[in-house]
């Protein structure tokens, strides 16, 4: 039976409750939420002060940011490129297609940053759906899916099982180990990719004729962008209207007009063009382009140097994750132009219009960006941003040369740690100091290349959970558990525990949610007198499977706009799998990890 509970409980569930609120808000950032309620506890003395900052110094943390570094470092080397460029191959099938991608997914994602496979592999997959003329609504979910699901294999792939594995430390004396996961996690990652390969990806509404070449990228193309008329332009003195037949030649739709920073009503259809004025025009980035020479205007923000672009001037697609610096934010308001010499020409947001200029409109997640600039600007200022190239255009200078050193260095890394002749912080960090030295990731941009706000989350997270456990607030969710579950059997309640979990991964951060649900398994565990490894592990697969929401897991929300999906499209192919992997992954466990201790 629960006993009443303390005052220090109170505090904890409600402070914990007023994080999950604003998590899923998404009003502010998950750090800022985070590090924000760490103060809280902090000053309400449910965190001691030589313990607040802890989380900061834990190995979690430590080794979530090494693998952020070695990431981009095998993506610099080009050791990703020797993969990635064997991949298009336009007569496969589109469940061939899904297949190997999601397999080549799953791959790079057990041993790297997820988030980083699928940056790495979505302009391929684009560029393949392209090449083939069908619609990338069909194979950007699962390969999103696949480097989700690729995670669960190795300790390394994914957040969630560094943060079980330190857990599991606490609990018996020993953490998990790189390959413990693997027998699970490659057994449902198989089992998962085979579903999306034959079933899933059949499941996604069509949107537009997947079978049209115009449909390739979908609303991705679509793009609200600004002409300025400069002087001495042809188009002077004429209407807006007497463009309409080299705009729907070029399959362009002008939107309307701006003067003198106002916009003028309707489409403007009859207004005489000025010197200065603006058009608004929607279309496909190269149809902009071409429209743009073909009537002698310029992109808004472009130097005055002419009607094409020169100078070394050069347009990048970009598409805007959800810790970005520029959510929520405009570019005029972030000063994009004045600070780093780039514009912001255009905005695709799922087909939809919008009301403000382009460099006033704020930002979102999955939004895909067209930015102006120079060519050796562009890669500082994505990274400055926090976006993702869309497209393969040689942001990052590669050094195919050193390829096969980068992943020697690495493999040996992970072999010496696996056969436990170093700690794994210890060999990451050499991987580092190595790739760092040969100049594989430059010094300089060494922690442009760290997540810094999954950093200040987990650093945040990790006192509070504790705070939590000392308080008995874990103990107290484990109770109410086996109450809910009494007379089933162990297996039943393992189940129960990792639909809880999946569920709050669909709403929250994982990590946020490893961070919970760690301590609260082994509670569960010690009251059931049970072997608390498979509750550890089912909390670290169920913490992964973030598949029902865009919002569960970062790869969910770079597809939204280049995939143009809603946020009901998930669930469509997400509900299926993930009852798939309770069904799959619950035996699994029990096999590998054996309740009797």
């Amino acid at each position: 039976m629960i006993s009443a509970m303390t005052t220090d409980q109170i505090l904890l569930f409600s402070l914990f409750g007023g994080v999950f609120t604003m998590l899923l808000w998404g009003k502010w950032r998950y750090d800022l939420v985070a590090f924000s309620a760490l103060l809280i506890a902090l000053v309400l003395g449910l965190v001691s002060t030589d313990q607040a900052f802890s989380g900061f110094g834990h190995p979690a943390t430590v080794i979530v940011a090494l693998v952020l570094v070695i990431s981009r470092g095998l993506q610099n080397s080009g050791a990703i490129n020797l993969i990635t460029k064997r991949l298009l191959d336009t007569s496969r099938a589109v469940s061939g297609h899904i297949a190997v991608m999601s397999a080549v997914g799953a791959i790079l994602s057990a041993f790297m940053n997820n988030v980083a496979a699928m940056a790495l592999l979505m302009p391929v997959d684009i560029q393949a759906a392209a090449k083939a003329g069908r619609s990338v609504r069909a194979t950007l979910m699962p390969l999103s899916f696949a480097t989700i699901l690729g995670g669960m294999v190795t300790l390394i792939g994914t957040p969630p099982n560094i943060i079980i594995a330190s857990f599991r430390e606490t609990a018996v004396g020993e953490p998990f180990s790189m390959f413990d996961f693997a027998p699970v996690g490659l057994t449902v990652a198989t089992v998962g990719i085979l579903f999306v390969a034959t079933i899933g990806w059949r499941l996604m509404p069509k949107g537009e004729d997947s079978a049209s070449a115009n449909s390739t990228k979908i609303d991705l193309d679509k793009y609200v962008a600004e002409l300025v008329v400069p002087e001495k332009s042809k188009v002077i003195g004429k209407m807006v209207r007497d463009l309409y037949p080299d705009a729907e030649e070029g399959d362009v739709v002008i939107l309307g007009v701006i003067r003198n920073g106002t916009r003028m009503g309707g489409f403007g259809a009859r207004t005489v063009i000025r010197e200065g004025d603006l058009l608004i025009v929607q279309a496909k980035a190269e149809d902009i382009d071409h429209f743009r020479g073909a009537v002698n205007l310029e992109f808004f923000g472009e130097q005055p140097t002419g009607d094409v672009i020169t100078g070394g001037m050069e347009l990048l697609e970009v598409v805007v994750p959800a810790d970005a610096r520029i959510v929520g934010r405009s570019a005029i308001s972030l000063r994009l132009r004045a600070r780093r010499g780039v514009a912001l020409l255009g905005i695709s947001r799922q087909g939809k219009r919008f009301t403000n200029r382009v460099r006033h409109e704020p930002v979102r997640a999955g939004d895909v960006l067209l930015l102006l600039g120079p060519a050796d600007a562009l890669p500082d200022v994505v990274i400055w941003l926090g976006v993702m190239p869309l497209a393969e255009r040689g942001l990052n200078v590669t050094q195919h040369d050193r390829a096969w050193l980068a992943i020697g260095i690495f493999a040996a890394a992970i072999a010496i740690s696996a056969f436990g002749l170093l700690y794994l912080a210890t060999a990451l960090a050499i991987v580092v100091v190595f790739y760092v030295g040969l100049n594989i990731v430059p010094i300089r941009s060494v922690y442009d290349h760290i997540e810094w706000p999954v950093i200040v989350l987990l650093g945040s997270m990790i006192p509070l959970g504790v705070a939590l456990e000392n308080s008995g607030g874990t103990e107290m969710i484990a109770i109410s558990i086996i109450d809910v579950t009494a007379g089933l059997p162990a297996w039943a309640v393992l189940t129960v525990l990792m639909v809880v979990v999946m569920t709050l991964s669909d709403l929250l951060n994982n990590t946020a949610t490893a961070v919970i649900g760690g301590p609260i398994a082994v509670d569960i565990a010690t009251k059931l007198g049970v072997n608390p490894d498979p509750f550890l592990m089912a909390v670290a697969i169920a913490a992964s499977c973030a598949f029902l929401t865009p919002i569960g897991h970062k790869n969910n929300t770079l597809i939204m706009g280049p995939g143009g999906y809603s946020f009901g499209d998930y669930w469509r192919t997400g509900l299926p799998l993930e009852i798939l992997v309770v069904a799959v992954s619950v035996p699994m466990i029990l096999i590998v990890f054996p309740l009797s201790p």
